[in-house]
């Protein structure tokens, strides 16, 4: 599923000021530059920021096109709006039609398909009050000029034996015709940006408003569950991520107060309770990508499990894997997923601070598996999906296991995540997590950016196999125990199998 959902048709940041208010009720042609937008024919540049980002409209448009776009846009009594009034955004605009014999209107509306009017939500063919034996043909405003057809449409109305002449007509637009985006752009003081886009979590849509639209908030949740179907909650993010928990405090800003929803994601279904846990529906595809890299019998410790995005398709693959998270909820929900999923017998799963399950579990398991690694070898895939924090995790690998390795090829391969900030955030990255492991990782690390998290902040992920010197400890000649009992192993830490 894609991450980002949209208000109404367009993924745009639009800036309030490139539009002002008609100071008519009735105007032509009102439908004329906002329909054309649609069907790609006015020149409009788009900036792509990123993979499932905003994009953004430009910071000038020619005069001529503000002053029909202007035209298009509910009842200008709208603005300031704070409680939701929907019979307050009726309004009338003109626009062209033809009159046609009822019986030739489809053959029509297919040899004029690129002139009649396509508005979403908006019918084409309306009733002539004054003949029941034809109808009314809507228009494109933007096709028709001053009310005058081409040559190309006149040869295609005298073979249909239709009459040329066209004719306005009064169109009522009301709050279920204009979509979110009209609005909110309607609404909110000129000038100001209208948020374009929201994450949508099952029946939630999760917003991140600035403070200048805090006081419409309610008025953008109603209006967010009036145009998107299947959304019944509306959400507003109201401090930064905990980084402890990875969880925030938010505000219900419309519909019911349930946050314990249902997701699906790259056709694995997961439950969760939204207030208590961390789930970015950004992130399906960077799950995705982990998760292909992985082949049935390898092993996966994933540090930062949350409530088992890496994990649950992981087993699902028939890999061995160690899942753990601190936060109980997201431990609790990892639990049932794994139920819901039927992989409760192939997961270990474990509540506790990430590094002590690097020093436990992680330790033990490695210690374990990799002297007895053979040809036919499983690979080690060690994630770490905690941005904020995790590359200041990776010192834990220095020395974390002693003997001599038995093949570099079966080292465990390491994929951290992190934000960035820098001018080069690839080399911010590699030179942060090389302080880190107190090595270089020139020529054996490989980075991925993984998405725009705002502007001039990037999410990553460095993988690498951990290198041999700074994983082991060479043990001294003089000591007399065999290596083989010399392993670094948890004295305790605490494990919980899934039921069977």
């Amino acid at each position: 599923m894609r991450t980002l959902w949209r208000f109404g048709y367009s993924a745009r940041l639009l800036k309030t000021n490139h539009f002002r208010t008609a100071a008519s009720n009735t105007s032509f042609p009102a439908v004329w530059m906002l329909l054309a937008q649609y069907s790609g024919t006015i020149p409009v540049r788009f900036v792509v920021v990123k993979k499932n980002s905003f994009f953004t409209m430009p910071e000038t448009v020619p005069e001529t096109d503000k002053a029909n776009l202007e035209l298009y846009s509910p009842h200008p009594g709208v603005r300031g709006m704070t409680l939701l009034n929907r019979a307050a955004f009726k309004r009338t605009v003109v626009v062209p039609v033809l009159k046609v014999k009822k019986e030739i209107v489809n053959t029509l509306l297919k040899s004029l398909k690129h002139t009649v009017l396509q508005r979403p939500g908006l019918k084409r063919v309306v009733e002539d009050t004054e003949d029941e034996d034809s109808r009314l043909v809507i228009l494109d405003p933007h096709k028709i000029p001053e009310f005058s057809l081409g040559e190309a449409e006149q040869e295609v109305l005298k073979q249909l034996n239709v009459c040329p002449e066209v004719s306005k007509y009064n169109l009522e637009l009301t709050y279920e015709n204009f979509k979110s985006e009209e609005i909110l752009r309607a609404v909110l003081p000129e000038g100001q940006e209208v948020t374009s886009g929201f994450s949508r979590v099952g029946h939630i849509a999760h917003l991140n408003l600035r403070d200048h639209q805090l006081p419409y908030r309610y008025l953008i949740g109603q209006v967010l569950i009036d145009k998107n179907p299947g959304i019944t909650c509306v959400v507003n993010k109201t401090n930064i991520i905990d980084s402890t928990y990875r969880n925030f405090q938010m505000e219900v800003l419309a519909g019911e107060s349930n946050l314990v929803t249902k997701v699906k994601e790259n056709n694995i279904a997961y439950e969760l309770d939204f207030s208590k846990v961390y789930w970015n529906p950004r992130l399906s595809t960077e799950h995705g990508r982990i998760v292909e890299l992985l082949k049935p019998g390898d092993v996966l410790f994933d540090v930062f499990a949350g409530i088992g995005p890496f994990a649950i398709p992981a087993a699902k693959k028939k890999c061995r894997v160690f899942a753990n998270d601190l936060n109980p909820e997201s431990y609790s929900w990892l639990l049932h997923n794994c139920k819901l999923n039927k992989v409760d017998n192939k997961i270990k799963a474990f509540n506790m601070d990430g590094r002590d399950f690097l020093l436990g579990p992680v330790r033990e398991e490695l210690s374990r598996e990799l002297p007895l690694l053979k040809e036919q070898k499983p690979s080690f895939h060690i994630v770490m999906n905690l941005p904020a924090l995790a590359i200041e995790f990776l010192d834990v690998f220095r020395h974390l296991l002693v003997g001599e390795p038995c093949s570099t090829a079966g080292l465990p391969t390491v994929h951290c995540y992190g934000f960035s900030k820098h001018d080069d955030p690839a080399k911010d990255i590699q030179e942060r997590a090389e302080a880190s492991l107190g090595t270089s990782l020139a020529g054996r690390c490989s980075t991925y950016l993984v998405r725009n998290v705002a502007p001039n902040k990037e999410m990553l992920c460095i993988s690498f196999q951990i290198p041999a010197d700074v994983l082991y400890k060479r043990p001294c000649p003089d000591e007399a125990e065999p290596a083989s009992k010399r392993l670094c192993t948890s004295k305790d830490f605490s494990e919980e199998k899934l039921p069977s």
